[in-house]
């Protein structure tokens, strides 16, 4: 006989346990899109010890949406090694155009990123940063509820040698960094750029170029880089989140050997 009590003391303990493993993380990722799964993937391949953050119950960012909740996406010639190591299939459509079904390619990345070691949890939303010595250091989450609802509840905090914010068109790490702290950041202008309009060819060019350190132990991927660093949107054209996530753990990975 099924014993209730058993199988709440199960998910509490598992739960805890995978929670306590990501409280020292060498990246912390904020943001469960392509460019932070993708990011998480070959981190976790690479032996290091990432943990994903995502505030919503859901995961996929954009992509589950599609074009218009057409829930097809379109990748270019560039993004087909990574695809194609994810598992994921495509089709060719026209030169240099190939159509991925949304729904197989967001299970094929969270499948390969967690079974290659990721942490990931969701429904967590970042308050805050750790900032010591000049530097971003960590995480301050709370559950996202307890943001929606406005409750006074104290967060939790997690260290990381690095945080990648891959939260998207509101590059939410960023923006709380530089409201709270009033930092200067690795622009032109020291503040953020914001997002440009439609270009898909720009935009998908500026996602993977913009991938990089936007401040000490800060990282930004995917539609955060464009938005940090003044890049165009591309729409459901999504090599360059693939090709940004690669990218942010490379450099990553590279620096953790430093």
């Amino acid at each position: 006989m099924l014993n209730e009590v058993t199988i709440t003391r199960a998910i509490i303990s598992s739960y805890l346990a995978k929670l306590d493993r990501a409280l020292e993380l060498d990246v912390a990722i904020v943001g469960a899109g392509p460019s932070g799964l993708v990011a998480g993937y070959y981190l976790a391949k690479a032996g290091k010890r990432v943990g994903l953050f995502e505030k919503k119950l859901s995961i996929g960012g954009g992509m589950l949406g599609g074009g218009m909740m057409f829930n097809e996406i379109v990748v270019q010639d560039e993004a087909l090694p990574v695809v194609r190591e994810l598992g994921i299939r495509s089709a060719a459509y026209a030169e240099g155009y190939h159509t991925v079904d949304a729904i197989e390619a967001m299970g094929c990345m969270v499948y390969r990123a967690v079974r290659a070691g990721l942490l990931a949890f969701n429904c967590i939303t970042v308050e805050d940063v750790v900032f010591r010595d000049f530097r971003v250091s960590g995480l301050v989450i709370n559950w996202s509820p307890v943001e929606s609802a406005g409750l006074h509840v104290d967060p939790l905090t997690l260290h990381a040698r690095y945080v990648l914010d891959a939260t998207g068109h509101g590059a939410d790490v960023v923006s709380r960094l530089t409201r709270k702290m009033g930092v200067r950041l690795h622009t032109e202008t020291g503040g953020l750029l914001g997002e440009k309009s439609m270009d898909a060819g720009l935009g998908e060019r500026h996602t993977v170029e913009n991938t990089r350190e936007v401040y000490p132990g800060l990282y930004v991927s995917g539609m955060a880089a464009n938005a940090v660093f003044g890049g165009c949107r591309m729409g459901p054209i999504f090599g360059g989140m693939f090709l940004s996530g690669r990218k942010a753990a490379e450099e990553l990975s590279a620096r953790l050997e430093e």
